[in-house]
């Protein structure tokens, strides 16, 4: 018999929420069973559900009377709104009602509860947030892409752990070539950060490939790509950016010229194949990794397609035990004094 795993969803968080993550939740819970759980304005989100035929649909509204904008701190979210959608999801997770938290969100809020309600795993001072790429030759995993600002040399190393891990289960690369991402592949390139990091990994357990620049990303020569979350986050949204203008020129292209609707017609499932691999929809969401939990970032200005998906991977994180092995890896690599972890969590008032 299948496990029964159910998802909790910050039903607040979106640019257009509650509407937003309600037709997301009800498709994915049409589409694969899965169990969920709407937090946030109980009203709100129920004339949402009304809209849809929910009959055979597992479905729990978990009612909040709070909001985490995007322009609240991180500490916010958990210190002075504690009955927060995003909070409140987290701890429906740590009580056992949940398994999973997806989140379209504040960022930083999201990162924040759940390293407070779940707190990290063992062996790893700073979450990560991961995003894979599309390549020539399959896919790419960037880490970390927005979490953590300034990072220190172990913070790197870790990330490498737990990217690792991720290729392996999620991805299926049995054996994952990882590289830390940097302005030149010879040993001289990089600054501090990357020369400390380029040594600790040397004597980590991965299949450390050493340097990789930007360009490795996307040519498919490498499955796991390390970086610090300033270096990450201009990586992704660059990409998005590029992604969408390619996107929108080709549809001027075609629209515009004779040769380019004939073109279409005749590479049309081509064109189709591109647009499904650089749309971010088709993932949905951003894995927080290091957590003692299953959390899934989303961005935004999601639609319901990206909610949906973000649901069902926040259900394969769980059913595949994507954190357990992650533990069980970070407990074989050795720790050395070089892999120290100093990070706090401020203390709640």
């Amino acid at each position: 018999m299948e496990e029964r795993i159910v998802v909790a969803v910050d039903a607040m968080g979106s640019d257009n929420a509650p509407a937003v993550e309600v037709e997301g939740a009800v498709a994915a819970a049409r589409r694969w069973r899965i169990p969920i759980i709407l937090v946030g304005d109980s009203t709100k989100i129920q004339e949402e559900l009304n809209k849809f035929p929910t009959e055979g649909l597992e479905f729990e509204i978990q009612h909040t009377s709070e909001v985490v904008g995007m322009h609240d701190s991180a500490s916010d979210a958990i210190r002075k709104k504690k009955d927060s959608s995003i909070r409140v999801a987290f701890e429906l997770v740590r009580d056992g009602k949940a398994h999973a938290v997806i989140s379209a969100g504040n960022s930083g809020a999201t990162m924040a509860a759940g390293m407070f309600i779940l707190k990290r795993i063992q062996g790893i001072d700073r979450p990560a947030i991961a995003t894979i790429f599309p390549n020539r030759k399959g896919r790419t995993l960037i880490l970390d892409v927005g979490g953590n600002v300034d990072c220190k040399p172990y913070h790197l190393a870790q990330f490498a752990l737990m990217g690792d891990v991720f290729a392996r289960y999620l991805m299926d690369k049995p054996h994952p070539s990882v590289g830390l991402l940097s302005n030149g592949e010879e040993e001289s390139k990089g600054n501090d950060l990357t020369r400390e990091a380029h040594q600790l990994l040397k004597g980590s357990m991965v299949d450390y490939v050493g340097y990789v620049e930007g360009r490795d990303i996307f040519s498919g020569n490498v499955d796991v790509v390390v970086c610090d979350g300033f270096v990450g986050n201009v990586v992704l949204k660059v990409s998005e950016s590029l992604a969408e203008f390619v996107t929108s020129m080709l549809r001027h292209e075609i629209s515009t010229r004779l040769m380019g609707k004939i073109g279409y017609l005749l590479a049309g499932s081509a064109f189709s194949a591109f647009k499904k691999k650089v749309d971010y929809t088709e993932v949905g969401g951003a894995p927080l990794l290091g957590i003692d939990g299953i959390g899934m970032i989303c961005h935004g200005g999601s639609n319901p397609k990206a909610v949906m998906n973000a649901i069902f991977t926040a259900r394969e994180f769980v059913s595949k035990q994507v954190k357990e092995k992650m533990v069980i890896q970070l407990q074989k690599q050795p720790q050395k004094k070089e892999w120290k972890f100093d990070f706090k969590f401020p203390k709640t008032k």
